[in-house]
């Protein structure tokens, strides 16, 4: 053990009549420590809701959305071409609509989504969510001839219905009669169930056949393809290769984009809670300077009989620097500590519930980035260091015959 620390450890662990600096220096550990320890908590929390979020919403639509001019005539031709495209793994067409399903104990409003069954399931993840039935239960059934249609769990409570079950779909397209327009009412059979985990999905979406929602809603053909690609940080690039790719008459745009505002006000978030938090090591920091200044004006007839035996101004100011350090390291492990273990038991055994419609997630999730976590503890290291440096400078400057004049 160097001298320097050998003292710095002695006036940290001061008794007797130094217990007061003592007790100053712990009360300083444990505000490093409790400033570090929320500031990991709360960036894992907006990290693992940030993270939780985008796995859900790119778990139920696509990756990548693409409209062509004139329309699309020819749906598997178009997907064939774009199939061929580096980084995509998925495709299949979509039709867009609203209606109102009614069923004897209830009625919603619910966006309408018209699928391939065979080639939806490789765009989302809606063939791993069912909870009862299948996607390929979509074309009409054999003993009812109705078509069917996929709802999700939270939207067939609210319904009070199950698997086989009948309701009405009602829609804006009409037939056109003599007495005007009369909006179009279809029956239709619940051929699944299934569980996006995201509560816009899983309580205001319904999937048909494409078949079907051309009838239903009119259209003579699908509105657009949806992509999936294998990275989706690829994402952007990828959708601005589509038209370089198959021309001008083609339209793009990614999730990134279609959810934008979304994921800034979560960034925005982050900062702010890591701001605001921050602070907190920042007032231990104030207690380490307070501290220190307190322990020089103690130790000022140490310091001078320390710089009469031949120690250095450097050595003294080493001393009080390393004091200060010892404080921001101790308090920033045991902190980092506290908080990774936080955040393991709170996200291992989901204690912290949230309303679904309110944040589209049933449950808070705790991601600690390795980058993150770095960061927190470099800065608060930091910060403890800089905290030293004035107190440290006046304990080097003290003059020896100033200090042992009235001793």
């Amino acid at each position: 053990m160097s001298f320097e620390l050998f003292v710095a450890l002695r006036y940290l662990l001061a008794r007797r009549k130094q217990a007061f600096i003592s007790v100053i220096s712990l009360i300083s550990t444990v505000g490093v420590a409790v400033g570090v320890m929320a500031l990991v908590i709360a960036l894992a929390l907006m990290t693992g809701l940030q993270g939780e979020l985008r796995d859900r919403i790119l778990g139920s639509t696509a990756h990548v959305y693409v409209w062509k001019t004139g329309g699309i005539d020819d749906y598997r031709a178009e997907v064939a071409r774009l199939r061929a495209i580096e980084g995509v793994v998925g495709a299949g067409p979509a039709i867009l609509g609203k209606a109102l399903i009614s069923t004897d104990k209830a009625d919603a409003f619910i966006s309408l989504k018209g699928v391939d069954p065979a080639l939806e399931p490789s765009v989302t993840d809606i063939a791993r969510a069912m909870q009862r039935g299948r996607v390929a239960d979509l074309a009409p059934a054999d003993d009812t001839g109705l078509p069917g249609i996929l709802i999700g769990g939270n939207l067939a409570d609210q319904l009070g219905v199950t698997v086989g079950d009948t309701a009405s779909l009602l829609t804006p397209q009409g037939t056109l009669t003599p007495m005007g327009m009369i909006p179009r009412t279809r029956r239709v059979r619940v051929a699944g169930i299934y569980a996006l985990g995201l509560y816009e999905f899983d309580a205001a979406y319904g999937f048909v056949s494409l078949e079907f929602s051309e009838r239903l809603l009119g259209k003579a053909a699908p509105d657009l393809i949806e992509l999936r690609v294998a990275d989706i940080e690829a994402a952007p690039a990828i959708s601005e290769r589509v038209p370089e790719t198959l021309g001008a008459g083609y339209v793009s745009q990614d999730w990134a984009d279609m959810n934008q505002a979304l994921f800034s006000a979560l960034w925005l978030e982050k900062m702010a809670i890591s701001i605001t938090i921050g602070l907190i090591v920042m007032v231990a920091a104030l207690n380490i300077i307070a501290s220190l200044i307190l322990l020089v004006m103690e130790k000022s007839r140490d310091i001078a009989i320390l710089k009469t035996m031949g120690t250095s101004s450097t050595r003294v100011m080493r001393i009080f620097m390393l004091q200060g350090l010892v404080i921001g390291v101790v308090g920033t492990v045991v902190g980092a500590s506290l908080g990774l273990a936080l955040c393991w038991v709170l996200d291992r055994y989901r204690l912290i519930r949230i309303p679904m419609d309110v944040y589209q997630i049933a449950y808070v999730p705790f991601v600690v980035q390795p980058l993150d976590f770095a960061v927190v503890v470099v800065s608060a290291v930091l910060i403890c260091f800089l905290a030293t440096i004035y107190p440290s400078r006046q304990a080097s400057r003290l003059d020896p015959v100033q200090a042992l004049r009235f001793e």
